[in-house]
């Protein structure tokens, strides 16, 4: 089981990548960005580092990829599962009273 919900993501090259961990993540940098000079793609680079060596929570670390990837216009949607649905539309109906 992944430690995030996984982000599609896809590079300039076209080529597509789940990414659902830490590692993933790191892998992901090295891929071709539009433009790896960006202050969030420095900052991501940076607390993926962090969070391999304990100094930052992974949540956080997987957050700034996941920000730097969006101002990259790199996210794709990820159609969820006929269960993933399904307990959206359970939580959803929890709420709606």
């Amino acid at each position: 089981m992944s430690a995030f919900l996984p982000i599609r993501i896809r590079f300039v090259d076209g080529r597509l990548m789940l990414v659902s961990s830490i590692r993933d993540a790191e892998t992901a940098l090295g891929g071709q960005w539009n433009n790896k000079e960006t202050p969030a793609f420095k900052e991501a680079t940076r607390l993926l580092a962090a969070a391999k060596e304990g100094r930052c929570t992974p949540r956080v670390a997987f957050l700034a990829f996941e920000r730097a990837a969006r101002e990259q216009l790199m996210v794709q949607s990820v159609e969820g599962s006929a269960a993933l649905k399904m307990y959206d539309e359970l939580v959803g109906s929890l709420f709606r009273r």
